[in-house]
């Protein structure tokens, strides 16, 4: 058996106060030290992926798939002695994407870790269902593995067909499973700039759904305190999600 502490969190590119976000995500990066960590929305001339990786003591690679352009997209960040093989990327249309990797846990289990961010119109409930379609039908194309992780901003709640497609096909919410409900927000966090974005109601649109030979021990809501001295000041727009795994 396994354990694997993984966890995901759109970081909002380099919008909305992002040299005031920054020093926060550190922080808590630094103490929460996953194996595993999703980022979307990342610039990667800003080698934001590997900064987030360099708060701590763990050393992480930073395995990217771009998202619309090649400077922008998500990102895996995967702490040594773990590392991603056969990376494999996919075009979802609307310059969305999804990357995924092999990783071998020193158990002798495999897990397949994908890493994604659906379309964002709040209108768009069709396009993110298509998308989670394409998403479903790519996973299963990589090589076997004992358990499969799906992690990333959905833009999708509950409600949506896009949910009711992950779990028709198998995936379970690790948040839903620990606690019993999904949590009624991941987005917007509390975050005030000028600019954010504020279409939309509040909602849960962040998962973590793990499909196979996993067992869910514990999962929370991560990246979600806001600065002592500014309560209009968190990590990004959207809260983060961890969860701690029992792979094999």
């Amino acid at each position: 058996m396994d354990v694997l502490h993984v966890a995901t969190l759109n970081i909002l590119n380099l919008a909305d106060r992002w040299p005031e976000r920054l020093p926060l995500i550190m922080a808590d990066m630094a103490s929460l030290q996953p194996d595993l960590l999703g980022l979307q929305e990342v610039v990667y001339p800003m080698q934001q992926d590997r900064l987030i990786g360099s708060a701590g003591e763990g050393y992480y690679a930073a395995i990217r798939g771009w998202a619309g352009r090649p400077e922008y997209g998500n990102s895996l960040l995967v702490c040594e002695p773990l590392a991603g093989v056969q990376v494999q990327r996919l075009d979802l249309g609307l310059g969305r994407s999804a990357l995924r990797a092999v990783v071998h846990l020193p158990g002798g289990s495999t897990v397949l870790v994908a890493v994604t961010h659906l379309h964002h119109v709040v209108e768009g409930a069709g396009d993110r269902d298509g998308q989670a379609a394409a998403l479903l039908d790519w996973l299963p194309t990589a090589p076997a593995t004992d358990a499969t992780i799906a992690m990333g901003d959905f833009n999708a709640d509950p409600d949506e067909p896009a949910y009711g497609r992950m779990t028709a096909a198998g995936f379970r919410s690790a948040f839903a499973v620990a606690n019993g409900a999904e949590p009624a927000v991941t987005w917007p966090s509390g975050l005030q700039a000028e600019a954010m974005d504020t279409d939309g109601e509040p909602a849960c649109l962040d998962y973590i759904w793990v499909r196979g030979a996993v067992a869910i021990t514990s999962a929370r809501l991560v990246f979600d305190r806001p600065a002592p001295d500014d309560r209009t000041l968190y990590p990004s727009d959207h809260l983060g999600i961890s969860a701690r795994l029992e792979i094999g």
